[in-house]
């Protein structure tokens, strides 16, 4: 079985791999994201406020669950991608088809249990009377499409563990002109409201996850060739993907906790106040997946260094993405902040909305650049194998002490404001504590056993 040395990136010059690492992985969730975009401006335009508000409503229990499965897959990338660059074919073998097995078992958990707790959980969110019904169906028929979801997380893992960013951009655009189609059909066309937009979304799920596995079964002569009938689970990379994977998805969840709490205080405040953070939420995204498509990168560029033994190329890796994200994200807060309103009146014409999200945006977005360090650092870290000190930091630091804050700084000042505060003092704190922990622990010490 050979290994390919496309995908290697243990040489070269840093800064022009990990940006032609970073683009196809930024291209890649712009348009993962587009059709969420794209499913927000169809029903605040053709449905209504209400409408933008349910599906609103559903966003952090969707991020929770995309957490948990980027989680797991983070565990695929950091295991694979350390097998790959040690050449430890066979191992990267078994690595794939447990990954791709654990992906329909976890999914087809995911399907049952989120649809039976979706009514319950968005009540306790104390979701507004007027949204709860469309909350409730969006995201019920959501639930339905997990199986793809996690299957194509897995893939995808996959092949960015082994170099490969390019296949899954083309995927996600695929499923993006997929669900484009089905909402104008479904929503404009046929009149289905909310009903369309969630088949829409689970419809381009499936075609991308169609995508995925075709390209790994494809993928003749390569270790990371998948077999679907010599899928199952082996004890050793499961063991590793869940050591990596489990404290990952954990900060995830962590992290989306905190932010339902953060919704549901949003919810307090009346479904204007809804509408306007379900828009700041899809314009804010650019920052988001410029973020996470940097720590994707330098979480595969650890990963197969450190499985190498290159741990100054490491290093550099990192100072040169902390440098590079810097500089996109004052650009990225600088526009937020200069075009709030037009950007804004895209997802909704609402007068009463527009001026809430303009105000969100202005507090929030000069804010970013307190966060990037916690992304970047941990991606690294997690890179070498370590993911349970990033995660204990975050789940103190960001939902420790964002819950705090919540639970008693905004009692004293019932704000929208004091709301967003929370944000910024959080990742400022979280920043700090991830910087002293990558400079001073000793997350980069050799192994003594390859993962």
């Amino acid at each position: 079985m050979r290994l390919g040395q496309t995908g290697d990136i243990t040489q070269g010059v840093i800064w022009k791999q990990l940006l032609a690492f970073f683009f196809p992985l930024w291209f890649g969730t712009f348009f993962q994201q587009l059709y969420n975009t794209v499913d927000t401006v169809v029903v605040g335009r053709f449905v209504g406020k209400t409408a933008l508000a349910a599906v609103g409503s559903t966003g952090v229990i969707v991020n929770l669950t995309v957490g948990i499965f980027t989680g797991l897959a983070s565990g695929v990338v950091v295991v694979i991608a350390q097998r790959y660059g040690a050449r430890m074919g066979e191992d990267v073998h078994k690595s794939v088809h447990t990954a791709m097995f654990l992906s329909v078992l976890a999914g087809a958990f995911f399907t049952v249990t989120g649809f039976l707790l979706t009514p319950w959980s968005l009540r306790a969110m104390n979701t507004t009377p007027d949204a709860l019904p469309g909350a409730i169906l969006y995201l019920q028929v959501y639930f339905l499409g997990m199986i793809p979801n996690l299957v194509y997380n897995m893939g995808t893992a996959v092949l960015r563990a082994v170099g490969d960013s390019r296949r899954p951009l083309y995927f996600l655009i695929a499923a993006s002109l997929c669900n484009i189609v089905l909402d104008l059909l479904l929503v404009v066309g046929f009149q289905l409201g909310v009903l369309g937009v969630a088949i829409a979304t689970v419809a381009s799920q499936l075609l991308s996850a169609v995508l995925v596995v075709l390209s790994l079964v494809r993928a003749q002569g390569m270790p990371f060739q998948l077999f679907p009938r010599s899928m199952t689970i082996h004890p050793q990379p499961l063991r590793a993907i869940l050591q990596v994977g489990i404290p990952t998805a954990l900060q995830s969840v962590m992290y989306n906790i905190s932010n339902i709490v953060i919704q549901t205080s949003i919810n307090s405040f009346g479904t204007d106040a809804v509408a306007a953070w379900t828009a700041y939420g899809k314009m804010d995204i650019i920052f988001w997946m410029t973020i996470t498509a940097m720590a994707q990168s330098i979480t595969t560029f650890a990963g197969q260094n450190y499985g190498a033994g290159k741990y100054d190329r490491l290093k550099k890796g990192v100072r040169v993405s902390v440098a590079m994200s810097a500089v996109i994200t004052l650009g990225i807060s600088a526009i937020m902040v200069l075009f709030a309103r037009p950007i804004l009146t895209v997802f909704t014409p609402d007068h009463d909305v527009l001026e809430i999200g303009v105000g969100m945006v202005r507090f929030l977005a000069p804010s970013y650049i307190t966060y990037i360090l916690i992304e970047l650092l941990s991606g690294a870290i997690r890179g070498a194998g370590k993911s349970l000190v990033p995660t204990l930091i975050t789940v103190f630091g960001v939902c420790g002490l964002r819950l705090a804050w919540i639970f008693l700084a905004v009692p004293l000042n019932h704000s929208i404001v004091m709301v967003e505060a929370s944000y910024p003092i959080t990742w400022a704190t979280t920043s700090l504590a991830m910087l002293l922990y990558y400079c001073f622990g000793r997350w980069l010490a050799p192994p003594k056993q390859t993962l």
